[in-house]
């Protein structure tokens, strides 16, 4: 069944049906399975109407209205655009976007921070992002942001929540205990087990790195309490078995791993190609039956990639945007750019304005009017498209469209997912599950 309308999809516990409006997913009987079936292979509408008889007609979940200068509630700062890693893949051509080496000035970081405060009114919660190249090369300034920010937050009544994305060769105890004081997400990346790792993720003079980073994080996540630490891995030609790789690093006593496949980089052998991302895509469901037994089990699996899906379809996730990229969340650059997300740094395609200077709107609104997923192609024909919002923006502006059928063969697992754990295991998800 092919309808931009409608998904059928059978679990362990019988056939069911997502619309794709809102979302929703019901349970098909004997009955009607064979009705769906046979409209959906018409070309002329008919699953529409058989669709309207089952549910009425009201106002689409999802319109062609862009988001008007929705207000900014998470920034992330380059803090250095520098890294002590040389990664192949690497997005920011090894951290400097392809720019000099630089690391943020205060001022900068302090009237980005300033401004995201500014906007937030009392009660609310942002969040503020460390990034780079490698932000602990700048470790002085992470620190400085991190208590002017918390201490503003208190003064302003908004809470203020803090995460970094680090290589993990550079941390120092001392960083574990400033994490713990304000409870910082930390993602570690981390490219499989030693072998793997080392052969994406060496040092700017081709030394191993895994056992420097696994060094410096077994203490802080024996002893961490307030922070969460994440690993993350990029999954390239050159890492592929994922079932190895995230038993591996579970082991290790992150709190949760997650993989994500390179699309787009300036290294095109390091891209997922056809045939890996179907390689990919077989892994990624083994480790999802994983966590399926596990949970069913009463026992914990930290697969953040189907742990974080099933959250989303059981909250009936419907988005015309694929993220907040350029629209609640922006990228600042060193020298002050405002960008759309932490991967447009230096990139004329997110440019949106500087801090000095304040948004774009103009620029902005363009921006999500062009992103919104009614003007994406080929999502128009997807039974997919409000669950993934059209794709990563950087990947398709620079890449296209090369994992359309990774995202729905994940998508179609996850929802079988879904139905399981939610049959055995109804407690582990909020009230109100929406198998109808």
């Amino acid at each position: 069944m092919h309808s931009p309308s409608a998904h059928i999809f059978e679990s362990n516990h019988g056939w069911h049906l997502l619309l794709a409006d809102g979302s929703r997913i019901y349970d098909v009987d004997d009955a009607l399975l064979p009705v769906l079936r046979q409209a959906a292979g018409q070309d002329d509408g008919r699953l529409d109407v058989v669709l309207a008889s089952l549910f009425g007609t009201a106002a689409p979940y999802v319109d062609d209205s862009v988001l008007v200068d929705p207000p900014v509630r998470s920034i992330s700062l380059a803090v250095a655009q520098k890294c002590n890693l040389a990664c192949g893949y690497c997005y920011a051509q090894g951290g400097s976007f392809g720019q000099a080496a630089q690391s943020m000035e205060w001022q900068v970081a302090r009237d980005a921070v300033a401004q995201l405060l500014a906007a937030a009114n009392p009660g609310t919660r942002v969040n503020i992002a460390f990034m780079g190249g490698e932000p602990l090369v700048n470790r002085g300034l992470v620190r400085r942001v991190t208590e002017y920010a918390a201490a503003e937050g208190r003064d302003r009544q908004v809470q203020v929540a803090f995460s970094m994305t680090t290589n993990g060769t550079l941390i120092q105890p001392e960083d574990c205990a400033f994490f713990e004081e304000h409870g910082f997400a930390v993602t570690v990346s981390l490219d499989g087990t030693r072998e793997e790792h080392d052969r994406l993720r060496p040092t700017a003079g081709g030394g191993p790195t895994f056992d420097r980073i696994v060094g410096r994080l077994e203490p802080f996540l024996r002893q961490k309490r307030q922070t969460q630490v994440s690993a993350r891995v990029t999954v390239t030609p050159l890492n592929l078995d994922l079932p190895k790789m995230l038993d591996g690093l579970l082991t290790l006593g992150f709190d949760q791993v997650g993989f994500s496949p390179m699309l787009s980089s300036p290294h095109r052998g390091l891209e997922l190609g056809e045939t890996e991302l179907q390689v990919m895509l077989d892994g990624m469901i083994a480790c999802g039956r994983r966590f399926e037994a596990e949970v069913a089990a009463g026992r914990p699996y930290a697969f953040a990639n189907v742990a974080d899906a099933l959250r989303e379809i059981h909250r009936g996730t419907h988005r015309p945007y694929a993220c907040g990229a350029g629209a609640g969340y922006l990228g600042v650059s060193a020298q002050g750019g405002l960008f759309a997300c932490h991967r447009f740094v230096e990139d004329e395609a997110g440019r949106l304005g500087s801090v000095a200077e304040g948004l774009d709107r103009t620029r902005r609104q363009s921006w999500l009017s062009d992103r919104h997923v009614h003007r994406q192609e080929p999502c128009g024909t997807c039974w997919a498209r409000y669950l993934c919002g059209g794709g990563c923006h950087h990947e398709v502006i620079h890449r296209g469209r090369p994992a359309c059928d990774f995202i729905r063969g994940w998508l179609h697992y996850c929802l079988q997912a879904y139905v399981n754990v939610a049959q055995v295991r109804p407690d582990f998800f909020p009230p109100s599950p929406l198998v109808a």
